[in-house]
């Protein structure tokens, strides 16, 4: 029996608001259904916040559904001011293109492109020769600036002062929608919940120009239990990208998340069985480690693959559960021999590991007591490596805070 895909996403807390709630549901209830969700490239890779409209889309496909994944090649040369304070940096007509490339790579990892199944389109295909004259008298004719005025996206701008290059940007949105509409039959947009005025202005232009009806969805942002946005750490945003985030990273910013969110991540980022989650969900205290470890490892499984997952899982074991703070695969920075003579400033060497932004930032730590060398603290910021801190077999290991290892071989 065909299970409705509006069910699946409702009980894993995807959904947030949807114009017509019913008529989506009925719309769903029979797969076949093109729908749409639009990525600006506005950097070179994907991070967690679009995985949740990843897995969206996975689950609508396994349900039948075939999902469109606009590249928004042209928009992302005006930029949204939805969720913003400031207008974004312009960015050149290359980097626009070369962002793109990397989003479409990224998006074959949980949607599969084969056969049609799912479509990935660029808006710059479209948006970018468009007539400026022809496009206000087509187009611009159906929106109300005094209606666009009252969108969320616009109110929040006005005071610190909205640019007419971005006033532009709800048009564009709505036009995609209607092109989308005519081209491939698409009746359904999703989008993050700052998208709801544009996709609102999409539908209305769909309506007045064709008098069809499509609808718009909106599903919750990624937030934690206090309701700021997930996906940050110390060093920026977490990527899809493993140059961008390693995987280790990837695993242990899963794997340390608060004890308040694991559910609701592994409901909104992995295809476990609810009947499963709802088991994890029983876990209380130390035990709720287990459920960060599964989720940990499923996510980055999705994301990098099941043999890059394991060996960030055995990393973390070794590191934190088996052998102390080592392990075979954890990363390394080479020391040649020879420097160990006059003594190897411990601070720089970090900075150049990548452990530490700056001296400054080492040393600050330092003297929060915070780094350690062979587990043991280090006192002085201006510590310097010699031969007795590496053991028989050449190696030390350093550690910022409870979390970060990093060996140090000699060579």
């Amino acid at each position: 029996m065909y299970k409705n895909v509006f069910d699946t996403l409702e009980e894993r807390g995807y959904f947030s608001q949807a114009t017509h709630k019913e008529e989506i549901y009925d719309l769903l209830s029979k797969p076949g259904v093109s729908f749409y969700i639009g990525f600006d490239p506005t950097a070179d890779s994907l991070h967690v916040g679009h995985f949740v409209q990843m897995m969206v889309m996975s689950h609508m496909q396994q349900a039948g559904h075939r999902p469109i994944a606009l590249m928004g090649g042209g928009t992302a040369m005006i930029g949204d001011p939805s969720g913003r304070s400031d207008m974004r940096q312009m960015m050149t007509v290359e980097t626009i293109d070369h962002n793109v490339e990397c989003f479409k790579k990224q998006m074959g990892t949980v949607v599969d492109f084969t056969d049609g199944k799912a479509l990935i389109v660029n808006n710059a295909d479209w948006l970018r020769n468009l007539n400026y004259i022809e496009f206000l008298r087509e187009i611009g004719t159906h929106f109300s600036v005094n209606k666009m005025l009252t969108a969320e996206c616009y109110k929040a701008r006005l005071e610190k002062g909205l640019s007419f290059l971005e006033f532009n940007y709800m048009l564009m949105q709505g036009y995609d929608f209607y092109y989308l509409h005519e081209k491939y039959g698409c009746n359904l947009e999703f989008g993050g919940d700052d998208q709801w005025s544009n996709i609102l202005a999409g539908m209305e232009l769909v309506r007045r120009k064709k008098g069809d009806s499509v609808y718009g969805l909106t599903f919750t942002l990624l937030t934690n239990s206090e309701g700021k946005k997930m996906g940050k750490t110390a060093k920026g945003a977490v990527w899809l990208d493993a140059n961008k985030t390693p995987v280790y990273d990837f695993y242990q910013y899963w794997r340390n998340v608060d004890d308040a969110d694991v559910i609701k991540c592994m409901k909104l980022l992995t295809f476990l069985p609810m009947e499963e989650i709802n088991e994890y969900a029983k876990l209380t205290d130390a035990a709720i480690n287990e459920a960060k470890k599964r989720l940990a490892y499923e996510v980055t499984a999705i994301i990098h693959g099941k043999e890059q997952a394991d060996i960030a899982k055995k990393t973390a074991e070794d590191l934190f559960e088996n052998k102390g703070g080592k392990s075979d695969d954890m990363k390394t920075t080479e020391i040649p021999s020879a420097s160990l003579a006059e003594g190897v400033d411990l601070a720089q060497v970090l900075v150049e590991a990548g452990v530490f932004k700056s001296n400054g930032e080492c040393r600050r730590m330092i003297d929060q007591k915070g780094v350690y060398l062979n587990d043991v603290v280090v006192a002085d910021k201006f510590y310097k490596l010699t031969e007795k801190d590496f053991d028989a077999e050449g190696e030390a290991i350093a550690r910022k805070g409870k979390k970060v290892y990093h060996r140090l071989k000699l060579v």
